[in-house]
């Protein structure tokens, strides 16, 4: 076979990735604080770009009958063509009030004194304070003394100051400066402070730390004897027994019935109550009082120093009932960023440019702000589509619980809608819904399926880790459920579920075994 050279022609179509639907791809997963973020970073880069400041549009209230989206279109509507300020229309900007023209609203606001009334008698006109001057000297600048130019009521004094949470670390260090005298002490306990962890234990090694500062080991364990003793109580313990034993030496509770408790944590784990009565030596009252004692302490005392606040989230949909049957599906306004192009701008910077360069990226930062806009008015219909069409295929859950939750996988809403499933799968990341039956991330709304028995419809698995806690809330101290008694309960309710799906979930919920649930339960009686 001969190898020659030619040259063919074919015809072949194929997918590209452009920058721009790259980007339209990338804001579909973004949640709403991340959008924010993004939108604040093109608004910066991008001259053409502002932001529009003024009254947010209402989400669009969209029936989960529709299943269309289409009134997502109003909520967010494109505002790549609008971008004129208030004096667009052609009108000139009102003139700057002048501070010493007084028309005639002024005068009527203003109070005037007859002239037989203009003050007291016994006024001293030399020590009357006017709001930024004494009476007596002139009107007088104060701006180049320093400090405010007048005493308003709008001062504030120290007592309306609010004063920090100390942290833990200051908090520690004002206790060593205290009570450790010696220098070399001080310097020890500010070794061993850098060595907490986030629960307040130390972690690391006390030979180490011995050895690193040219001391004897005994001498770092009696200054760590003295930090055990500081506030709150319970620090600077090197595992769980002994912040659990500090903290009941602080209130006087240390007795050996105690110690013996606490030195066997990992049967009170367990739940197991016999060993536990058998090596405290104590009646089941008393153990029962004693295990009390332990859940009041805190095995974790550092804590309540360096409190982070929670974020909540701001959900993304608003779903409300309508008043004649079914529900209103709107996007809140709040987490949807507003902007427009400003073609006025981009109008005179046109006719202004001198150099191709400069017009090439006039034009592509004009191109790129139209996008980014339309992009926006994508992703926000795309949303209403997926949720409207979510609440439509979950309308039994709204209704009437968790337990009618139907199985739902992300086909099954692309399909409804015309979309890939990729799509809904990127649409339903990091997105919340607002319901009457509370704050739910769109993926909670896809769950996998669990066979009927006996042919019946597929149950949710949701549905089936709802009935299965509320077997067990349900149980009595006499009658606790094994996993096998509880797939024999759900037959009965037509749900075909093996021992071992049972038993996941049950840990998943971190629920116990039905063992250290008889032995709970009967403690506590």
């Amino acid at each position: 076979m001969a190898l020659t050279q030619r040259l063919d022609l074919r015809q072949s179509q194929s997918l590209v990735m452009t920058p721009q639907l790259q980007q339209a791809i990338k804001l579909l997963q973004l949640s709403n604080l991340e959008l924010a973020d993004y939108v604040d970073r093109e608004i910066e880069q991008n001259p053409l770009l502002e932001r529009d400041d003024g009254p947010a549009d209402g989400g669009s209230d969209v029936p989960a009958d529709g299943g269309d989206g289409r009134g997502g279109a109003d909520g967010e509507r494109e505002r790549a063509g609008g971008g004129d300020d208030a004096g667009a229309d052609g009108g000139e900007a009102p003139p700057p009030a002048d501070p010493l023209r007084m028309d005639s609203a002024t005068l009527a606001s203003s109070e005037v004194l007859p002239a037989d009334r203009e003050g007291p008698l016994d006024t001293d006109y030399d020590n009357v304070w006017t709001n930024g001057s004494l009476a007596g000297d002139g009107g007088g600048d104060w701006s180049g003394r320093g400090g405010r130019t007048d005493f308003s009521d709008d001062d504030y004094g120290l007592d309306q100051v609010a004063s920090g949470e100390a942290s833990l670390r200051d908090h520690v260090v004002s206790q060593i400066n205290v009570e450790l005298g010696d220098p070399a002490d001080r310097l020890i306990g500010l070794a061993l402070l850098e060595q907490l962890d986030e629960a307040g234990y130390v972690a690391g090694d006390l030979d180490a730390l011995a050895v690193q500062l040219g001391i004897s080991a005994a001498r770092v364990e009696a200054v760590l004897a003295r930090l055990q003793r500081f506030d709150p109580p319970g620090i600077f313990a090197r595992s769980l027994k002994e912040c659990l034993a500090i903290q009941l030496r602080e209130k006087d509770r240390l007795d050996p019935a105690m110690q013996a408790l606490v030195d066997h944590l990992d049967l009170l784990a367990a739940r197991n109550v016999p060993a536990l009565l058998r090596i405290c030596g104590v009646d089941a009252e008393d153990l029962s009082d004693m295990i009390a004692e332990i859940k009041a302490l805190d095995p974790k005392p550092a804590l309540r120093f360096d409190r982070h606040v929670a974020q909540t989230v701001t959900p993304d949909i608003l779903m409300r009932p309508q008043p004649g049957g079914g529900w209103l599906i709107e996007l809140n306004s709040d987490t949807l960023p507003r902007v427009l192009v400003n073609q006025r701008y981009f109008t005179r910077v046109v006719g202004e440019v001198r150099s191709k360069t400069e017009r090439d990226y006039i034009n592509e930062r004009f191109h790129s702000a139209n996008w980014l806009v339309k992009s926006l008015h994508q992703r926000a219909t795309t949303i209403l589509k997926v949720a409207s069409e979510i609440v439509r295929q979950q309308d039994a859950f709204f209704v009437h619980g968790v337990q009618h939750l139907k199985p739902l996988i992300l086909r099954d809403i692309a399909e409804a809608i015309g979309m890939h499933e990729s799509t809904v799968s990127r649409v339903t990341t990091n997105k919340f819904m607002a319901t009457p039956r509370g704050l739910f991330e769109l993926k909670y709304f896809f769950t996998a399926a669990i066979a009927g028995a006996d042919g019946e419809a597929a149950h949710s698995a949701e549905a089936v880790r709802h009935r299965i806690k509320t077997l067990i809330d349900a149980e009595s101290a006499d009658a606790v459920l094994s996993d096998d008694r509880i797939v024999e309960v759900l037959r009965v309710d037509g749900i075909d579920i093996a021992r071992r799906t049972v038993a996941k979930y049950r840990e998943a919920m971190r629920i116990p075994s039905s063992v250290q649930r008889r032995r709970e339960k009967a403690l506590r009686l």
